[in-house]
């Protein structure tokens, strides 16, 4: 078997890469980059790299030959025509080098109501891959935990979350578990043929006083939780350029959107996933 996996160099897709060594050798698996200087990232490792560009068709007709699952982790933009695009342009390559197998990364703000900029496109994949006939699966994500642990000495000099939520808990999964269950997935044929949705999240949801108290009884800070107006943290982060898009994620959280917690990590891989509390103590260095 073949695994090929697209956005391999990102964080998440360089966990599932190494994910998937647990289970095969080096040559099942294929690693597709953008940036061909990263490559040695992968060869040291005696895994086959590609180059592809999500707009270019032909780029991953030749990068995906002989590949038996695809594992496709989209771009991380804010642009939902743009996300179409490339999802498309990578079905047609699937669809003519013959493809049969695809696990897609996704991310669960994908309600018909959800005012995260991108709910469409996460909401629209799901339909458009039922429409074809490939396997696949699909491993919605929910918030990732891991930026929470850079996050935490500007927490700690606020003094206070500032997550314009409400009351409203949030659901995460660290980038490790994520990508355990994607590889897993991939390489177990029954929980990836028969169009099954999965919801990756740690095994509660935390509201923003709980967290906070988490994080005060980790870093020895004291944490509280004072959450600004949608429009404040607009301007608190227009700056680095995603204020908008960060908020409408927000909004949706403040709506009860983003508090969806399951038990399919541990359906998928046994166990369960590592909760907040011992994620960030086992990740935060004073």
């Amino acid at each position: 078997m073949k695994y090929t996996v697209t956005g391999a160099t990102g964080n998440l897709g360089q966990l599932v890469v190494d994910q998937l060594l647990a289970d095969v050798t080096p040559s099942d698996v294929r690693a597709t980059i953008h940036n061909p200087k990263k490559a040695s990232l992968f060869e040291q490792k005696g895994i086959e790299t590609r180059t592809i560009d999500y707009a270019d068709v032909t780029s991953m007709v030749d990068a995906f030959q002989g590949t038996d699952v695809l594992v496709y982790i989209p771009s991380n933009i804010y642009n939902v025509l743009q996300a179409v695009s490339e999802f498309e342009k990578t079905l047609q390559a699937v669809q003519t080098t013959g493809i049969k197998n695809m696990v897609y990364v996704g991310f669960y703000a994908d309600q018909e109501r959800n005012p995260f900029v991108m709910s469409s496109y996460f909401g629209y994949v799901p339909r458009r891959l039922a429409s074809t006939d490939l396997h696949f699966a699909v491993l919605k994500n929910a918030m990732y935990a891991d930026p929470l642990v850079p996050y935490l000495p500007e927490l700690i000099e606020r003094g206070a979350i500032i997550y314009p939520v409400g009351q409203a808990p949030l659901s995460y999964i660290s980038r490790n578990d994520s990508a355990e269950a994607i590889a897993t997935v991939a390489t177990t044929p029954a929980l990836r043929n028969n169009g099954q949705l999965y919801t990756l999240t740690q095994p509660e949801s935390y509201d923003m006083d709980t967290l906070a108290t988490i994080m005060s009884d980790i870093t020895g800070a004291k944490i509280g939780y004072a959450p600004m107006t949608l429009s404040a943290f607009i301007e608190a982060y227009r700056a680095e350029g995603d204020g908008v898009e960060l908020v409408s994620m927000y909004h949706a959280g403040n709506l009860g959107l983003l508090s969806t917690v399951t038990d399919d990590f541990k359906q998928i891989t046994g166990h369960d996933a590592q909760p907040m509390p011992s994620f960030l103590k086992a990740h935060y260095q004073k």
